[in-house]
C-alpha cells in the first residue's frame, strides 16, 4: 500500500508523537454543534485518532461510529469514552474497504483524507459517497499545507498531505456527477491547526 501504513500509525501513538492531536474536539465542530448546524443524527467519524470528536458527539447525543486501522488509537478513544461515562461504536477498520450496516446521515472527515496518500483518495471519496445517505452531509476539514518542494517539483510529501481545495473539488464532484455533492460557495472559514497549517471548513451535502 502506498503510503503511511497502519505499523506508522501504531508507532506515532507510542512514541506521543502525535502533534496533530490539540487535546480537545476541534473548534470547528464544536462551531457547527454550538449554531445547531450539525445536529445528532447517525454520523461516522473516519480516522478518530485520539476520539475527541467522537466523545463530543456521544455527549451531545449523536448516534457515532469511530473508525480507525490503528489498534493504539481505538484503544485511546474507547478509553476517553469511559472515562467520561459515554458510548459510542469504535471499530478497527480500514475506511478504504470497510462498508458498514447501514447508510449514515453524517461523516465528519477531519483527519482522515490528509493521513491517507493521494494515490488513495478516489476509492476514499467513493466510500464516503457510499457511506452517507443521499441528502446527508460530509462535515469536512480540507488540511492546507502546502509545500514548495511540491509546488515547484511535483512531489508528494505526507503526512500530513496537502488538500488543495481545487483537488478537493474534483474530488468530490459538484451536482451532475453520478457520485455528486453540492457544495457552499466561498470563502470558507480557517482553522487553526497544531501543526502550524491551517483547514478549510467544508461541509458538502450528498445528491
Amino acid at each position: 500500500m502506498t503510503g503511511p501504513t497502519p505499523t506508522f500509525w501504531q508507532e506515532r501513538f507510542e512514541k506521543q508523537e502525535t502533534r496533530w492531536d490539540r487535546g480537545a474536539p476541534s473548534p470547528q465542530l464544536l462551531s457547527w454543534l454550538d449554531s445547531g448546524a450539525l445536529q445528532p443524527c447517525r454520523i461516522a467519524v473516519p480516522g478518530c485518532g485520539g476520539g475527541w470528536e467522537v466523545a463530543e458527539l456521544a455527549r451531545r447525543g449523536f448516534d457515532v461510529t469511530g473508525l480507525d486501522y490503528t489498534p493504539a488509537a481505538v484503544e485511546r478513544t474507547r478509553a476517553l469514552l469511559l472515562s467520561q461515562g459515554l458510548h459510542a461504536e469504535v471499530q478497527q477498520a480500514d475506511v478504504l474497504t470497510h462498508t458498514p450496516d447501514a447508510p449514515f446521515d453524517a461523516v465528519y472527515e477531519q483527519t482522515c483524507l490528509c493521513a491517507i496518500h493521494p494515490d488513495h483518495w478516489t476509492p476514499y471519496a467513493r466510500q464516503l459517497h457510499a457511506w452517507i445517505r443521499p441528502g446527508g452531509t460530509l462535515w469536512a476539514l480540507f488540511m492546507q499545507m502546502p509545500r514548495a518542494v511540491a509546488v515547484e517539483q511535483g512531489v508528494i510529501e505526507g503526512p500530513p498531505y496537502h488538500c488543495d481545495i481545487n483537488a478537493m473539488r474534483a474530488l468530490f464532484p459538484v451536482s451532475g456527477s453520478q457520485q455528486g455533492w453540492d457544495w457552499p460557495k466561498p470563502p470558507y472559514p480557517q482553522v487553526k491547526h497544531p501543526s502550524l497549517a491551517h483547514e478549510l471548513a467544508v461541509p458538502l451535502r450528498r445528491l
